[in-house]
């Protein structure tokens, strides 16, 4: 069975209300698409900002399996974790907006560390969306360290030559810099 378990009366004391399967799809849509909006957020504030001690290696060229990047995954995976074990005593809703986290959670994985990175997979898309979806995070790897920058998101990317052009607005006000081989 997916999602939370059935509860008996005596089981807790605290509010319990059954969430019906449209209310159940519209979470956990809802949860993908707040993902999406947070994790940009996340990255461009964060992992940008006070967080960049974390996402370096991330940008850094290098042969290690593991990232100090990857103890964002490992912190935000804790939180939902919380949140299931929370939801599953006391809100369905909870339970269901956790189940949309982590499925945003796979996406990123698939996109992100997969298609992009190349962690888990080496094929790469010549046409179409998931094309773009590599040029974007490549245009964003295209800075060298953390200020400036475009793409902060990993499953919505913006059409790459409007990237380009932002890159190049950065790069000619001082904001960013940009590397060579970004044609910026």
């Amino acid at each position: 069975m997916v999602g939370p378990a059935p509860r008996q009366e005596d089981h807790v004391a605290a509010r319990d209300f059954q969430v019906s399967i449209p209310a159940i799809l519209l979470t956990v849509f809802l949860s993908i698409a707040g993902m999406e909006l947070f994790a940009w957020w996340a990255h461009k504030y964060i992992m940008h900002g006070w967080g960049w001690g974390w996402h370096r290696d991330h940008h850094e060229p290098h042969d290690n399996v593991l990232e100090k990047n990857d103890l964002y995954a490992v912190t935000f995976g804790t939180i939902v974790f919380a949140m299931f074990a929370v939801g599953y005593v006391w809100s369905d809703l909870l339970w269901w907006i956790a189940f949309g986290i982590t499925c945003y959670g796979l996406i990123y994985t698939f996109v992100h560390d997969g298609l992009v990175h190349q962690r888990y997979f080496r094929w790469v898309p010549k046409k179409g969306y998931a094309k773009r979806l590599v040029q974007a995070h490549k245009l964003h790897h295209a800075t060298i360290g953390k200020e400036g920058g475009v793409s902060f998101g990993f499953v919505l990317a913006r059409d790459p030559a409007k990237l380009k052009a932002e890159l190049k607005r950065q790069k000619d006000a001082g904001i960013a810099t940009v590397r060579e081989s970004a044609g910026a």
